[in-house]
C-alpha cells in the first residue's frame, strides 16, 4: 500500500520560514519524480515546486521561485520543502504528490498518481 504523509505545517508570521517534509509508507514509490502542490480556501490546487528522481532537475512555480526549495533523500523516502519569506497568500493546505515519471518533473497535477492527506500551513500578516 502507498502512504505518502506529509509533516512540518504550522502558524508562521510573514517573513519567517518552515520546512514541510514528505515520508513514503514503502518502497514502492522508488523510481518516481515528486512534487507539492497547495490549495488555499476557495481557490484551485496549484502547482508549487517538483524533483525528478535523481535530484538534478528541479521545477518551481513562478510565485514561489527564490524563496521555495525543494530537495530529497532517497534512502529516507523522504522529499522536503523548504519555504523562506512566507506571505500570508502562502497560506493553504500543502500536498505531496508522486508522478511514475522518474526523468521529468511536471509541473501538472495530472502526472501525479499519488497523494498525502496535506499539511496546513498559515502565514499571518
Amino acid at each position: 500500500q502507498v502512504q505518502l504523509v506529509e509533516s512540518g505545517g504550522g502558524l508562521v508570521q510573514a517573513g519567517g520560514s518552515l520546512r514541510l517534509s514528505c515520508t513514503v509508507s514503502d518502497l514502492t514509490l522508488r523510481g518516481y519524480s515528486m512534487g507539492w502542490f497547495r490549495q488555499a480556501p476557495g481557490k484551485e490546487r496549484e502547482f508549487v515546486a517538483a524533483i525528478n528522481w535523481i535530484g538534478n532537475s528541479m521545477r518551481y512555480a513562478d510565485s514561489v521561485k527564490g524563496r521555495f526549495t525543494i530537495d530529497r533523500d532517497n534512502a529516507k523516502n523522504t522529499v522536503y520543502l523548504q519555504m523562506n519569506s512566507l506571505q500570508p497568500e502562502d497560506t493553504a493546505v500543502y500536498y505531496c504528490a508522486a508522478n511514475a515519471n522518474s526523468v521529468v518533473a511536471s509541473g501538472s497535477s495530472d502526472a501525479y498518481t499519488f497523494w498525502g492527506q496535506g499539511t496546513q500551513v498559515t502565514v499571518s500578516s
